[in-house]
C-alpha cells in the first residue's frame, strides 16, 4: 500500500472513529490530516485534501482549537494561517477525555446532585425509588469521575503497566 491510499484510508477511518467520541466525521478528518502531516497545513490545504468547503474547515479548525486538539501556528513570512495537532496520541486520548468529562460527565453529575434533593416524604415508595436510584447512578459517576481524573493525570507507562496487572 502506498503512502498516499494508507492516509486516506486512515483520515477516513479516523473519521468514522470520531463519531464515536463526539465529533463529526469531518472534523475528525481534519483532526486526522494534520496528525499525520508532517508540516502544519493552511486552510487551503486542508481544503484541497479533504475535499471540503473553506466554511467547513473553518468551522472544524475552531472546533479542534477549541478541544484543545489543534494549534495555529505562525510560519515567519506567510500571510496565511496554518494549523497542526498533537501528535502524541497519549496526548490526544487525555485531551479528549478531558473535553468530554467537563461537556458531559460534570454537567450531568450537578443534575444528579439537584435531583437527589426532592421534596416530598422520604417514606413514599415513589420518592424513596427515586432517591435511591438517582443517588446510585451519581455515585458511579462520581467513581467514574475519579477514575478518568487518574487517568488523565496518570504517565502513559504507569497507567498501560496498571491495565496490564488488571488484566493478567
Amino acid at each position: 500500500m502506498k503512502l498516499t491510499e494508507a492516509k486516506q484510508q486512515f483520515i477516513s477511518s479516523w473519521g468514522a472513529f470520531g463519531t464515536h467520541w463526539g465529533i463529526n466525521r469531518t472534523m475528525a478528518q481534519v483532526h486526522a490530516l494534520l496528525m499525520t502531516s508532517s508540516q502544519p497545513l493552511s486552510q487551503d490545504d486542508i481544503m484541497e485534501q479533504l475535499e471540503v468547503s473553506r466554511g467547513n474547515v473553518n468551522m472544524n479548525i475552531r472546533d479542534l482549537i477549541s478541544w484543545g486538539l489543534v494549534d495555529r501556528v505562525l510560519i515567519p513570512g506567510e500571510r496565511k494561517e496554518f494549523f497542526t495537532a498533537e501528535k502524541d496520541i497519549w496526548k490526544v486520548a487525555t485531551q479528549i477525555i478531558k473535553e468530554r468529562k467537563k461537556r458531559e460527565l460534570d454537567p450531568m453529575l450537578k443534575l444528579l446532585a439537584q435531583l437527589e434533593h426532592i421534596d416530598g416524604d422520604k417514606k413514599d415508595p415513589e420518592v424513596k425509588q427515586f432517591v435511591e436510584t438517582v443517588s446510585g447512578i451519581r455515585k458511579f459517576g462520581k467513581q467514574a469521575d475519579q477514575m478518568l481524573d487518574m487517568m488523565v493525570k496518570a504517565d502513559e507507562s504507569w497507567f498501560l503497566g496498571g491495565l496490564l496487572k488488571i488484566f493478567k
